[in-house]
């Protein structure tokens, strides 16, 4: 018997769907579960809302975590554009479980976040997931660390039914305001954010595929102002990187033409940085006048960056190169938070990115959902990314976290 299960259900009956989901990862547990995670793909909030009551009736006593979802990944699957819902449970002996529903106040002229637990010495991952719209999740996610030193952040962004939302549509797309759904402890929300911290005995580890692979040289920032680049290495940055295009093979340029990257360096003092050793941020403009390129991130001068490129290839290979080399086995089970921009978006099927955990990881139960942005630690900091894959995995109790 198995501490970890998961689920996937198919049809226009979202409730049935839910409850079929739930009862395939009950199945094959040990015990009953103590933290079952429900994702739902609808194009009705209130349909949302009905699978989401009726996963948790399903679930029992179990603590139940979820929210609406653009396509869901479960019983090795990944759909989207289609109603269904993925569940996974998880029976956590020792563990300690503190839900929190996240809101958003006005005090005086800036915004307060409130409803985190208070952080406690045995702390070890929170998952996240947070509604794009009502909801600053970049800025809570970045200084998380002030507010909880040291606790992994892992998660994603939700999508809702209805216009602008659910089967396919990015949430952050026309529309999709208040459509998204979360759930928590019996509780159905339509904004801000929920999740649940674990705590206790608890084997965990967390991975971030960011699907990229560098192109040229390490540079340093000589020249920066705020997210805008003005030198790289002591040259204008888009003269320094039209060089870096030119050199490339006709392959790698068309990739560069599709959609251009950069990363910055997590390790300043480390010898080399390769594969899996920067946060790679887009490059979102350039201005041919000033020379410079803008980027979605803020980078100071003395950081070191390389500009990256992203396409199938490279995000199989990144994924399967992270999984290769995790420090947590066996696994028994894990949760998968994998963009939106992946699945059938990058590559030939759905299914790629569970297939993959599936190889990595044997029979363990994996859930999931297909995000609008991902949550998770890079370099010991937490960040909110996109096009990745960000995986909370789970060992036996008493094995090295």
């Amino acid at each position: 018997m198995a501490r970890f299960g998961d689920g996937l259900a198919l049809g226009p009956d979202l409730s049935s769907a839910a409850a079929s989901a739930v009862e395939q990862a009950l199945a094959p547990l040990s015990a009953a579960p103590d933290l079952v995670c429900v994702f739902v793909t609808g194009d009705d909030a209130d349909e949302i809302e009905a699978a989401a009551a009726a996963a948790e009736r399903a679930a029992g006593p179990a603590m139940l975590l979820g929210c609406s979802a653009s396509g869901v990944i479960g019983a090795g699957r990944g759909v989207e554009e289609r109603g269904a819902v993925s569940a996974w449970a998880a029976v956590l002996p020792g563990a300690r479980l503190d839900a929190f529903r996240l809101e958003t106040l006005k005090a005086d002229d800036r915004l307060v976040v409130v409803g985190m637990p208070e952080g406690q010495d045995d702390d070890v991952v929170g998952v996240l997931l947070a509604d794009p719209y009502s909801f600053p999740v970049d800025a809570f996610v970045e200084r998380s660390d002030e507010a909880l030193p040291g606790l992994p952040l892992v998660g994603g962004l939700a999508e809702g039914g209805g216009p602008g939302g659910g089967l396919g549509e990015s949430a952050l797309g026309e529309g999709g305001h208040g459509e998204a759904r979360l759930f928590v402890g019996g509780e159905i929300y339509r904004d801000g954010a929920v999740g649940v911290v674990i705590g206790g005995s608890v084997a965990a580890a967390t991975v971030v595929s960011q699907g990229a692979r560098p192109i040229g040289p390490d540079m340093v920032v000589t020249k920066a102002e705020e997210n805008v680049l003005y030198e790289l290495a002591g040259v204008p940055a888009l003269e320094k990187l039209e060089q870096i295009v030119v050199g490339l093979p006709e392959e790698e340029q068309e990739l560069a033409g599709r959609g251009l990257l950069i990363g910055v360096a997590m390790d300043e003092y480390a010898d080399e940085h390769e594969h899996g050793d920067f946060l790679v941020r887009g490059v979102v403009g350039a201005d041919t006048d000033s020379g410079a390129i803008a980027i979605g991130d803020v980078v100071d001068v003395g950081r070191t960056v390389r500009f990256q490129v992203r396409d199938a290839g490279a995000a199989e290979e990144d994924l399967a190169a992270l999984l290769e080399r995790f420090d947590l086995a066996p696994v028994e089970g894990a949760l998968l938070f994998s963009c939106n921009g992946r699945g059938q978006a990058m590559f030939p099927d759905s299914d790629h990115d569970a297939k993959v955990l599936d190889r990595a990881f044997g029979p363990a139960g994996v859930g999931g959902f297909f995000a609008a942005g991902e949550i998770g630690p890079v370099s010991g900091r937490n960040h909110v990314h996109g096009f990745t894959a960000s995986i909370l995995a789970f060992g036996r109790a008493g094995d090295p976290v």
